[in-house]
């Protein structure tokens, strides 16, 4: 009989090619590590690589977003746009892929299907979807918190003739457009620019919206050569700023509450804010917008008067102004004309909590009220936030218990990058950490820094098994509700509260997100960190 082959092994499998995956590989090279880097697609890119469809960008400043570990990479990379669009950010990370020779560690068109802890071995023993095996000592996932897209629990999906796409499986090759009836299914920050970017090309658009978003204007233009300057050689003072503002935006939360100042000075300040491009508007406002209801509601009332002004018809820009949460309590669109879409004569809107879709038809939509043929449906509907991604791989840890039922009501976890029961494996950009409120790469950098600290530490005192304490993750976890406690998001239906009603079990809020900012975040990794990894065992 032929002896079986050995898996391949390595010091560290990570999961993802994305922006994370890719800084997690430069990093754990320098450490003269052997690293496999498995990604799900035929490219490096990760967010970028998949989310193709039209309009797709940024919403925080390029030039925030971009990498800090090389200031020769800082330099030579010019940002062409304030806010850029994907394929701009697509070329930035094959750039730095290329650049670094990252590649050769990475190996594309690999689905990672299972990874089980063996405790004899103190190895991950991870299998692909074709039936390939590897080996490492260390697991990283580095998987994304909008990676596992979602489609529309609506009867006869599968039965359209016509072209349909999930936005995030947006083809590679160019999608024809003109002269098309065209349905969007979905009004989130994706279907905010989609919407946007194809009502001009389109014969007819039809918009099927169950919730309306707050969304406000990018303001987004060119970068001139005498900014690009600017920019270059601002760079250190700007990634100092970066490191002291709560989500790592180059905006800071106005100190002032929102009833301490008078009604004229209040009101100019949201116009100035309404007039400046990016994030200002949900960041840099008063500081109690997000939690005193008051606040909130005033502040709703002034964008509801610009969507008002925005939209000519009256009874359609009732129905784009969201009653059911106030401003920033769900992550707030950004929209260059997505208002003024609705004023063309051959787009409509269609409330789907008033005439409700009943199935997807071999011609179109049908709902309670009419039926609609088209000749392509987009979907506009999502992910399934934060642990989806971690559902879709079969997580083996101590004993054989799976992650999905250590996470069962919610994640449990010490620094959002570890949980009891699944030693050696760190879960950078998931649930309980300050990555899904924060300008990600900035976040993503923190964890995988802190990770990379800890991997050297083993490497260099001998040490072969890393495990948080179930004291530690109860005390994490304990800590990730109090500081939610208050906020206003936390009564709302949305992603950032672990709500999708097109996934089984998606009916219960949870609280999936670090809340203290990634300043404090940051100092306790560091206070873990220079401690000795309190919290942690280290064998």
């Amino acid at each position: 009989m032929a002896k079986l082959s050995q898996p391949a092994r390595f010091d560290v499998i990570v999961i993802g090619a994305g922006i994370a995956g890719l800084y997690q590989l430069y990093r754990l090279r320098e450490l003269g590590l052997t690293v496999r880097v498995f990604e799900t697609g035929s490219g490096v890119g990760g967010t970028w690589y998949w989310n193709r469809y039209p309009g797709a960008r940024f919403d925080s400043e390029s030039y925030t977003y971009g990498y800090s570990f090389s200031e020769e990479l800082l330099q030579e990379w010019n940002w062409s746009e304030h806010f850029a669009a994907q394929p701009e950010t697509l070329s930035y990370l094959n750039h730095v892929a290329d650049r670094f020779d990252l590649r050769r560690d990475i190996q594309p068109d690999s689905r990672v299907a299972s990874a089980v802890f063996d405790e004899a071995a103190l190895r991950w023993e991870v299998t692909l979807d074709d039936g390939e095996c590897f080996s490492s000592r260390f697991l990283i996932t580095a998987i994304g918190p909008l990676s596992a897209h979602t489609l529309p629990r609506i009867p006869g999906i599968s039965s359209f003739r016509g072209q349909s796409f999930h936005t995030s499986r947006w083809p590679r090759e160019a999608v024809d457009l003109a002269g098309r009836k065209v349905a969007v299914i979905g009004t989130g920050a994706t279907g905010v620019q989609v919407i946007q970017t194809i009502a001009p090309q389109v014969a007819q658009l039809t918009v099927f919206q169950r919730t309306p978003n707050w969304c406000t204007p990018l303001h987004n233009r060119l970068i001139t050569e005498e900014e690009q300057r600017t920019i270059k050689a601002g760079y250190p003072a700007m990634f100092e700023l970066l490191r002291h503002t709560p989500g790592c935006y180059i905006h800071n939360t106005d100190p002032r509450g929102t009833f301490e100042v008078k009604e004229e000075e209040r009101e100019a300040f949201w116009e100035r804010l309404y007039g400046e491009p990016g994030f200002g508007i949900w960041m840099a406002n008063f500081r109690d917008v997000l939690t005193d209801p008051k606040a909130n509601a005033l502040f709703s009332d002034f964008v509801a008067r610009k969507i008002r002004q925005r939209v000519k018809d009256p009874e359609v820009a009732e129905m784009l102004i969201p009653k059911n949460h106030g401003f920033g309590t769900r992550r707030v669109p950004q929209e260059t004309s997505y208002y003024e879409a609705y004023n063309l004569p051959h787009v409509r809107l269609v409330n789907t909590r008033r005439t409700p879709i009943e199935r997807i038809t071999e011609t179109g939509i049908r709902t309670s009220a009419a039926e609609y043929a088209f000749d392509m449906i987009i979907c506009a509907t999502g992910f399934d936030a934060v642990i989806g991604a971690f559902e879709q791989i079969e997580f083996h840890g101590v004993g054989g218990r799976r992650l999905k039922d250590h996470w069962v009501n919610g994640p449990k976890t010490y620094l959002g990058l570890m949980s009891v029961g699944f030693p050696n494996m760190f879960t950078i950009v998931g649930p309980h950490n300050a990555s899904t409120r924060c300008n990600i790469p900035r976040c993503i950098e923190q964890n995988v820094d802190w990770v990379t600290g800890l991997m050297r530490a083993a490497r260099d005192r001998g040490i072969a098994r890393v495990e948080a304490r179930p004291e530690a993750e109860a005390d994490w976890t304990q800590h990730i509700e109090e500081l939610a406690d208050g906020m206003l998001y936390t009564q709302v239906d949305s992603w950032l509260t672990g709500i999708n009603s097109n996934v089984e079990g998606r009916n219960v809020r949870r609280i999936l997100q670090y809340q203290g900012g990634a300043p404090a975040y940051r100092a306790r990794c560091d206070e873990v960190a220079t401690s000795g990894y309190v919290g942690m065992t280290l064998s």
